[in-house]
């Protein structure tokens, strides 16, 4: 049996395969990639393959058995065929299963809503593909928050306009865990998974932090439409109005939601304080 993961260099595409190197034989384990030396470093075989060309796929996916397809980064409207690209290829190869990393999220009424939109027409063109498939919906990573910890204690503090909303956050390790048991476990096909742990509060977020970086940040909470701003003029136009909705979905109660992670992985979720701890470990102390 083969495993193929997409977008494999990138943050996320990277645990997974190195989470399926710890369950199974490298041999069995192709890391597909836009830029194939940028994944080199995975120690497995390495396949060209970039979402906006469909031949990259019918090369890549050959003698594939199962695929992990890893949402891709562009424009929402964009996406949706790029998805397409890769499910379309994995039909013509003969794959059996697909897994897709999805997104928690509101559908409408922010300004992330349309990343959400388009994550779910991908879910639905695989459960329309005649594969066997499985969907887990990530929740948000606490990762940025900490590669951001320079900046809050610059800024003495996060300032986001989640307000009171909780957020279940995970990481991309806690998710390539789960992801490596829903490509090998037969008994998760046909399921949609929140793959999310315990859900905070930004105020609890500060606290935890400070806890583990022994830092003194205090939680600020700022208006919907001046965060907008201000992400916007520190992101640009696209991305940070994509970072705005994120937060306006969190004081409106989309990224609070049951998890489903246990069944996915077999075990429960690391708690948030386990995961500042463990990026702190793996970062920072060495």
């Amino acid at each position: 049996m083969k495993i193929a993961v997409t977008s494999a260099s990138g943050h996320l595409g990277s645990e997974i395969v190195k989470a399926l190197l710890k369950a199974t034989k490298k041999e069995q384990v192709i890391a597909i990639a836009r830029t194939p030396e940028k994944a080199k470093h995975l120690g497995v075989e390495v396949r060209n393959g970039d979402y906006n060309n469909r031949e990259d796929f019918n090369t890549a996916l050959k003698g594939i058995d199962i695929v992990l397809l890893v949402s891709g980064m562009d424009d929402p409207q964009k996406r949706i065929q790029q998805h397409r690209n890769v499910i379309e290829a994995a039909k013509q190869n003969g794959v059996q299963k697909i897994v897709y990393t999805s997104i928690i999220g509101a559908e409408e009424n922010n300004a992330f809503s349309p990343v959400v939109q388009s994550n779910r027409q991908t879910e639905e063109d695989i459960r329309n593909s005649g594969l066997q498939w499985v969907i887990g919906r990530n929740g948000i990573y606490i990762e940025p928050d900490l590669e951001y910890i320079d900046t809050y204690i610059k800024e003495d503090g996060i300032r986001n306009s989640a307000d009171q909303g909780k957020c279940n956050y995970t990481s991309r390790e806690e998710l390539g865990y789960a992801y490596s048991k829903m490509l090998l476990e037969e008994k998760h096909n046909g399921n949609i998974y929140n793959l999310v742990g315990e859900a905070i509060s930004q105020k609890e977020l500060a606290t935890y932090i400070n806890q583990v970086y022994n830092t003194n940040l205090i939680y600020n909470s700022v208006s919907v439409e001046t965060y907008k701003a201000d992400r916007i003029a520190e992101l640009g136009e696209f991305l940070g109005t994509i970072i705005a909705g994120i937060y306006e979905g969190i004081k409106n109660g989309a990224n609070d939601v049951p998890s489903d992670y246990e069944k996915a992985a077999g075990r429960v979720h690391k708690s948030a304080l386990k995961l500042i701890e463990t990026y702190y470990l793996n970062h920072v102390k060495n």
